[in-house]
């Protein structure tokens, strides 16, 4: 894009966060980072564990035929997700076709096959991309399973033996899982959770959804403050704290929730989270992450605030500075540089729609 038309699309970004709504130009706006990325092979960050010359001759797209884009696997399902997200929601929206085109070039039953067996097929593959690919799969998932449409029909059908795959190996793991991540980063047990339990719930899962409520409650259920004074980490992208509120809202019954919150958070932390991270450099891959920061926050905050009485103090804050991060995050979003570009779109769709 030229230079007015990013100070176009800013604009309404911004405009958009103040609304607290998405118009069908903004999520054009949007599409148009991952339309630009998902077929982009290099640079990239595969993530995979080489054990041997063979392996180490592997291209990203011999490794994963429809996610090897958008930097690395993660980046490029939740790319997917945003084009699915996006025709969902706007489904006569201009890019229809180019963001159909590219939905049906890589959610086909053989290359959703071939990234299940990636799990399998070599020696240190059944951890790759735990929990926060896994997570960002279900979501793409649940983003079809809700869509009464018959593209989201044939993709989720395609999507099948990947699904399977990813759910099998977190029903095998969080047994296993002695101690939670609280990490800002992708570790981060409490987000992959978050939207683990959104997919049970949503496809009816009920064997996984009790796992996930048990350990949930096991992890994080205690009635104690949490050092978010201490947030952020230089990198961070998720907040640690948020992520376990965001999860415990949906855990708790609200009157529960709403003690548990009372004890969880000290206003000492409260002030350091309703702060907005400084990002001193946007050419920077891993400084960015403090943008993604923002939003992440803003979608925690909102969802959290809905979840208390209108009396409660945290509420009107939270709420308020939800839209501030918005409104003051959404315009770096379409930045420029790739190392913000090629994943900061789906923040802000998710932090704008939920």
């Amino acid at each position: 894009m030229n230079k007015f038309a990013v100070l176009s699309a800013l604009f309404c970004l911004v405009s958009a966060a103040q609304a607290q709504q998405l118009s069908q130009a903004d999520a054009q706006k949007l599409a148009r980072l991952p339309l630009h990325c998902i077929f982009n092979e290099y640079p990239n960050k595969t993530g995979h564990t080489i054990d041997g010359e063979t392996d180490a001759r592997l291209l990203p797209h011999e490794l994963h035929p429809a996610f090897f884009g958008c930097l690395d696997w993660h980046s490029s399902v939740h790319g997917h997700w945003l084009l699915v997200k996006t025709l969902k929601m706007y489904p006569k929206i201009a890019s229809r076709d180019s963001l159909v085109a590219v939905l049906d070039s890589n959610l086909q039953y053989e290359k959703m096959r071939a990234e299940a067996d990636y799990f399998s097929q070599y020696k240190n593959t059944r951890s790759f991309e735990r929990t926060y690919g896994w997570a960002w799969l279900l979501k793409l998932d649940q983003e079809l399973a809700t869509w009464d449409d018959p593209l989201a029909w044939k993709w989720r059908e395609a999507l099948r033996p990947l699904r399977y795959a990813i759910v099998y190996l977190w029903k095998d793991f969080l047994p296993k899982q002695t101690y939670p991540n609280r990490t800002g980063v992708h570790p981060n047990t409490a987000f992959g959770m978050v939207f683990a339990l959104d997919w049970a719930r949503t496809t009816l899962d009920t064997s996984f959804e009790k796992a996930l409520l048990q350990k949930a409650k096991e992890f994080y259920g205690r009635k104690e403050a949490a050092p978010a004074w201490l947030e952020p980490d230089g990198t961070d992208f998720l907040s640690p704290s948020l992520e376990v509120a965001d999860l415990m809202r949906r855990v708790l019954p609200k009157t529960e929730f709403v003690t548990w919150l009372n004890a969880f958070y000290t206003p000492r932390s409260i002030e350091r989270l309703c702060q907005l991270p400084e990002v001193s450099d946007r050419t920077d891959m891993l400084i960015v992450h403090l943008d993604g920061l923002a939003l992440s926050r803003a979608w925690c905050m909102k969802g959290i605030a809905a979840q208390l009485p209108a009396s409660h103090p945290l509420k009107k804050k939270f709420e308020a500075t939800a839209r501030a991060f918005l409104a003051k995050t959404l315009p770096h979003v379409t930045s420029g540089n790739y190392g913000g570009d090629h994943w900061l779109a789906s923040f802000a769709l998710y932090a704008l729609s939920e």
